[in-house]
């Protein structure tokens, strides 16, 4: 298997597995009548745990100032959509079947600031990334109205 296909497996299919797994559990929790602020607490402290793990494992304590603001505001980010996906599941009884495709439209915006921050639309085929967009949302639209 080539560096690359080893990446897209580790960076894409394990997380996809592992983040549509989380939603399971996600619903799970809520329905035995964990609280959002509980809920929260208790992934914070499931994601310190593999932290330590993976740097015990890995060994790369590589930081700075700009590199910890930026994974702060990635852990903020993601804690404040995890907690709205929890306050749905649990105040509106929303079906995880219908957020969790809807909520992965995510792509799309990763997709759009990449191309905008990073300059990766040098490097891509922007047609095919369109398609691939549309479909997404496509797919999100479809799934809203099932």
């Amino acid at each position: 298997m080539s560096n690359q296909m080893l990446g897209i497996v580790i960076g894409g299919v394990l997380p996809a597995i592992c983040f549509g797994i989380s939603a399971v559990f996600t619903k799970a929790s809520n329905l035995a009548g964990v609280g959002i602020g509980p809920y929260i607490l208790l992934v914070g402290l499931a994601v310190v745990g593999v932290g330590v793990v993976s740097l015990s494992l890995l060994g790369d304590s590589t930081i700075s100032f700009a590199s910890a603001r930026y994974a702060v505001l990635a852990g903020l980010t993601w804690a404040v959509g995890a907690a709205c996906f929890s306050f749905a599941l649990a105040r509106y009884r929303a079906p995880v079947s219908i957020l969790v495709p809807l909520y992965n439209m995510n792509t799309v915006i990763a997709v759009v600031f990449g191309l905008w921050v990073f300059s990766e639309w040098q490097s891509i085929n922007l047609i095919r990334l369109v398609l691939g967009t549309l479909l997404i949302i496509l797919g999100g639209v479809l799934v809203s109205i099932s």
